[in-house]
């Protein structure tokens, strides 16, 4: 999301030093808060950017790994959003989407009438297969981080998470 040539200064950091210059307060946290956004502007570009060629974004990606990933390959449309953390309205125009490119298909399902699962096809399987292949070849869009930091980075947020109660680990 580069806007022509990058800035010779950081602005996240002359945002800080206005912040507390004018007393504001949080000045750490408005800046890490800042450059968590930031940083998922510029993973995400990248992210996109990768799966672009094949026709996806990461969004659909992700609904057909968690199908893919899945014991049957198939899941009821409410639990994907539940396992996405998307609201319902979004995994249904995901799957429709896949549905649209013969990527998923609709099938009833086989106890519960009211609802409908979401089944991956073998073009699916092959998609997610090519596009999984693009993504771990940009490193997922963290290439500037070693494998430590980006294990740090991720522990870091998953604390985050953990803490806000965006899911409850283990022997909570």
């Amino acid at each position: 999301m580069s806007m022509g040539r990058p800035l010779d200064f950081d602005p996240l950091a002359e945002a800080q030093r206005q912040w507390l210059e004018h007393g504001w307060g949080q000045p750490v946290r408005m800046t890490a808060a800042t450059a968590l956004m930031r940083a998922q502007q510029i993973v995400l570009q990248r992210v996109d950017a990768a799966l672009r060629p094949l026709g996806l974004t990461f969004a659909r990606y992700e609904a057909l790994t968690l199908l893919h990933f899945s014991r049957r390959g198939s899941l009821p449309l409410g639990k994907m959003g539940a396992r996405l953390m998307v609201h319902p309205a979004s995994v249904t125009n995901a799957v429709d989407r896949l549905e649209a490119e013969g990527l998923v298909r609709r099938i009833p399902h086989p106890t519960d009438r009211r609802a409908t699962l979401a089944e991956i096809t073998e073009k699916g399987r092959s998609l997610v297969a090519k596009a999984t292949e693009a993504l771990v070849a940009i490193e997922f869009g963290l290439a500037e981080f070693t494998e430590p930091e980006a294990g740090e980075v991720a522990s870091l947020i998953t604390a985050l998470r953990a803490r806000a109660g965006d899911y409850t680990a283990p022997g909570d």
